[in-house]
């Protein structure tokens, strides 16, 4: 088909999604069936049955690129603006620092796989590009674009080093295929990271590819997908990953849909001031698939010690992995500080990678849960500060099992100075937990938190004890009378009390 009938059949596909999403969109907002969370459930734009549009033949996935955007022409300019294809952050001015800092997978390190630096070939298998393989990458070519990884429905389109289409792809068969990205097509990359299924977040992995309600609600009851909480506009996906964002814009919350004063029992509703809704209505994590909650890389290396994917391997270390975590609760604002490389640590305590910020006085936070990771890896030990190893590749750690060497190669990519001297340090990475969201039946009840044996560390939260015990849960009434413990303060409280 020439490309004056693909725009045709374009026109008609782009009418209709207009006409269709109108039914929503251009609803009156002051029309009182908005506040009913049904009036939010998703519209989608119509497929367009590419079968045609597409007929190939294919060799490489940059053709099939070249094919998608003699149509969508602004689709090429919007991806290498987005944080999917740059893999970094806008850089943002945070407390204690003299210059804006940038976050994300392209030059951040995390306390799993620590830092894709001198590791691009294998990291990059989850870019959505082609051919990422050195610092040398063009991220102004939009020829290099992935289209498939995020549409493709054909469930055969494996990607491998550099992000490159493997060969027994049938390409065209791929490309004939795409539609809205579906939860796979987000999961290909969002379920594995950390290098596997669960490993990494916790609430996110192939169990939700098709989850019942009973795993999470929104997507088993109503086939919710990644896009209909994650909207898009021009290809720029709405909410970040805590290890991302360090601002508070562009998050998305469930009051975007639902009302926050919308249960029945008033007491429930006067939680929202202070709660999450994520709180409440993920009570655990990790359901179907445990994950690692911690991981030691100074166990690497031992050739006597026998190998299990979930306890031991000999090229990255010991592992913890567990099955229906209870997250941690902390307060949370939607921003977060980060460890950036080149940070002093001080090794006689946990260096925190991602850190909630947020605490009783501030009006901003609440609190959220979370999945705590905890890790020890390798700090230069005269320079005081963490290093990103080289792993990959016939000099990488993998092969060589020399840590020296490694901490070299890979500082010398990083842009760090190398002493030479290493060792070991705990580091901590909290992860918000937002997905598995539960029915409402399942939710957790109020002797969950507010009893002798509750899961909430309220002391660690800023309060005196149990706030329903002092008799208020408003946070004014515990800051304007202090939060020491003090009896005469605890009489002032109960003395505000509403219940």
């Amino acid at each position: 088909m020439n490309v004056e009938g693909k725009g045709w059949l374009l026109g008609l596909a782009v009418i209709a999604m207009i006409f269709i999403s109108s039914i929503y969109y251009f609803t009156d907002p002051d029309d009182p069936v908005r506040d009913d969370p049904w009036q939010h459930m998703p519209v989608r734009p119509a497929h367009v049955d590419h079968t045609e549009l597409m007929p190939g033949p294919y060799t490489t996935g940059q053709e099939v690129t070249a094919a998608c955007l003699e149509c969508h022409e602004e689709a090429g300019d919007q991806i290498i603006h987005t944080t999917h294809w740059k893999w970094e952050s806008e850089p943002v001015m945070l407390p204690g620092r003299d210059e804006p800092v940038t976050t994300g997978k392209k030059n951040s390190i995390n306390n799993f796989c620590i830092g894709i630096q001198g590791n691009w070939p294998s990291c990059t298998a989850c870019h959505t590009g082609y051919g990422w393989e050195d610092a040398d990458f063009d991220f102004a070519n939009t020829a290099n674009v992935d289209c498939l990884v995020c549409h493709e429905q054909s469930g055969v389109y494996k990607k491998g080093k550099k992000g490159l289409p493997l060969e027994a792809v049938d390409l065209v068969t791929v490309a004939q295929s795409v539609a809205v990205p579906s939860r796979t097509n987000c999961g290909s990359c969002h379920f594995r990271g950390g290098g596997g299924d669960a490993v990494k977040h916790g609430d996110l992995d192939a169990s939700l590819s098709f989850p019942s309600e009973g795993l999470d609600v929104h997507m088993g009851r109503f086939d919710f997908l990644c896009v209909d909480c994650h909207k898009t506009d021009n290809h720029q996906i709405g909410g970040r990953s805590i290890t991302v964002s360090l601002t508070q814009e562009d998050q998305i919350y469930c009051t975007d849909c639902h009302d926050d004063q919308l249960h029945e029992d008033d007491r429930i509703n006067k939680h929202t001031v202070s709660v999450a809704c994520q709180t409440c209505h993920i009570p655990s994590v990790a359901r179907k698939q445990p994950t690692k909650t911690a991981w030691d890389w100074s166990q690497a290396g031992d050739v006597l010690r026998q190998e299990d994917p979930h306890e031991y391997l000999k090229k990255k270390g010991s592992f913890v992995y567990e099955k229906n975590v209870i997250p941690e609760y902390r307060w949370y604002n939607g921003t977060a500080t980060r460890y950036i490389l080149g940070d002093e640590i001080d090794p006689e305590k946990p260096t925190m990678i991602t850190n909630p910020i947020g605490d009783l006085s501030d009006p901003k936070a609440k609190i959220w849960p979370f999945k705590l990771h905890i890790a020890k890896q390798p700090y230069d030990s005269f320079m005081s500060y963490l290093l990103q190893p080289k792993t990959t590749g016939e000099d990488g750690y993998w092969k060589t099992f020399d840590w020296e060497s490694a901490l070299q190669l890979g500082a010398d990519e990083a842009g760090l100075e190398f002493s030479g001297e290493f060792d070991f340090a705990e580091t901590h990475m909290y992860w918000t937990t937002a997905h598995m969201v539960a029915p409402k039946e399942k939710a957790l009840e109020c002797k969950s938190c507010h009893d002798e044996n509750g899961r909430m560390d309220w002391l660690a939260l800023g309060y005196p004890g149990d706030p329903v015990k002092w008799g208020t849960t408003e946070r004014t009434v515990v800051l304007k009378n202090g939060n020491n413990g003090e009896h005469d303060n605890k009489k002032e409280i109960q003395g505000e009390s509403e219940e």
